[in-house]
């Protein structure tokens, strides 16, 4: 064999070995792409939400919560939720009885209809917050009035997204309220599977969005 077809024999190897190692390299990478990756600080809460719902789940709803449902178990918007059913005396001593059903929703027939997910199952004593109402009569009267809730389709401009009209207390993992059978008709989100929610909607409440937005006009307009 001639010297040259030596040297031509070598190159073709050496780059052949050259694509197959960046070939192992890369493996890892697309081998792993259900790792959230560059999410915020709650990114990973939603996209563990939405990878954990069902397809189903996500894309019906019962139509049966709507925002005065929603708005009628709280005493002011932002409030906690009372609980609208009966709650058994020993569920007190053991919360992982209420994440049976609002850990990730689904149906209940006692109940006749989707189980709400919690945003936050990680605070674990859910009566610290939570209470059943035990009676319909009023302790005592009072002149309590209620703030206005929060007004639905902010956006800065015709077509982009709409801001985050409450705070994230307690609150970080959107498609726990925005998607889903449980969902509030009015809230429930069409495209809860792009995941990150907070790439494209920012909360009113600490972004300063309170002021109507105004464009700088050039000179003569």
């Amino acid at each position: 064999m001639k010297k040259a077809d030596k040297n031509i024999g070598r190159f073709v190897f050496s780059f052949a070995a050259i694509c197959l190692f960046g070939a192992f390299m890369a493996l890892p990478v697309a081998g792993a792409p259900d790792i959230p990756q560059g999410f915020d600080s709650d990114g990973e809460k939603i996209f563990n939400r939405y990878n954990d719902t069902s397809l189903a789940a996500l894309t019906g709803t019962d139509g049966r919560r709507n925002l005065n449902t929603f708005y009628e178990l709280r005493q002011y918007p932002g409030s906690p939720p009372r609980i609208p059913h009966a709650v058994p005396f020993f569920y007190k001593d053991d919360n992982s009885n209420c994440l049976a059903c609002h850990g990730r929703g689904g149906y209940d027939a006692g109940q006749d209809a989707y189980a709400p997910v919690t945003p936050h199952p990680e605070n674990e004593s859910c009566f610290q917050c939570h209470v059943p109402r035990r009676t319909e009569d009023l302790f005592v009267e009072i002149d309590w009035q209620s703030i206005s809730p929060p007004r639905l389709g902010r956006s800065q401009l015709g077509g982009s997204p709409p801001a985050i009209p409450h705070s994230l207390q307690l609150r970080k993992d959107c498609l726990a309220c925005h998607a889903g059978p449980a969902a509030v008709a009015e809230i429930r989100v069409e495209h809860a599977s792009r995941g990150n929610c907070r790439q494209c909607h920012v909360s009113m409440a600490t972004s300063g969005l309170k002021k109507e937005f105004q464009r700088n006009q050039e000179p003569g307009q």
